[in-house]
């Protein structure tokens, strides 16, 4: 496994509902967070001190209303780009594909949830995954941002440093900041 592969499976953990396994999850992803990303591993620390003081009953609280509580942090990106609009389905499909081709086990989650595509991140190759970040990733990472902003959500510290580590993998494709770049269509209400 590459230490990108490494990185982006880490970061797709610490993004994982909470469990027994959760201190695990944590310290790994600060571990792979700390090799090159100073921004992205404060931010990761500061989650990860969140959660860790947690008890596991709050700790799936939180993420509950960070995720499921609240459709504008959800974690489907194909949702944040375009809705429930016929193109989501395309993208659904794509996904699937991808997820396939490049090895990536799919959960109970649809194909475009960020716990999976994190780890596809980390299999693609060259100009391909600095697309991959450009057109999906870091616009919908923007999106969730936006949506977690304001609910004081330690989840808001880790979209964060998952963003800063996405920018920072793929230089020359992501745009300067959080909210700098082309902006996704708004998604449709429901």
């Amino acid at each position: 496994m590459s230490s990108r592969e490494s990185l982006y499976d880490a970061l797709a953990g610490a993004l994982h509902y909470p469990g027994a396994d959760l201190p695990a999850r944590l310290d790994r992803g600060r571990a792979a967070v700390a090799r090159g990303f100073p921004e992205a591993s404060k931010l990761f620390d500061a989650f990860a001190r969140a959660l860790s003081r947690a008890t596991p009953e709050a700790a799936e609280e939180t993420y509950t209303r960070a995720f499921d509580l609240n459709p504008l942090c959800a974690l489907e990106v194909g949702w944040h780009l375009y809705g429930e609009d016929y193109a989501r389905g395309a993208f659904l499909v794509s996904m699937r594909g991808l997820l396939r081709r490049h090895g990536v086990e799919e959960s109970g989650e649809l194909p475009d949830h960020l716990t999976l595509l994190l780890p596809l991140l980390g299999r693609l190759a060259g100009e391909e995954a600095d697309t991959f970040a450009e057109r999906h990733l870091l616009p919908a990472l923007r999106k969730m941002i936006e949506g977690v902003v304001g609910h004081d959500s330690p989840y808001e510290d880790l979209l964060k440093a998952i963003y800063l580590v996405v920018q920072g993998t793929h230089r020359a494709a992501a745009p300067a900041s959080l909210t700098a770049g082309p902006q996704p269509p708004a998604p449709k209400p429901c």
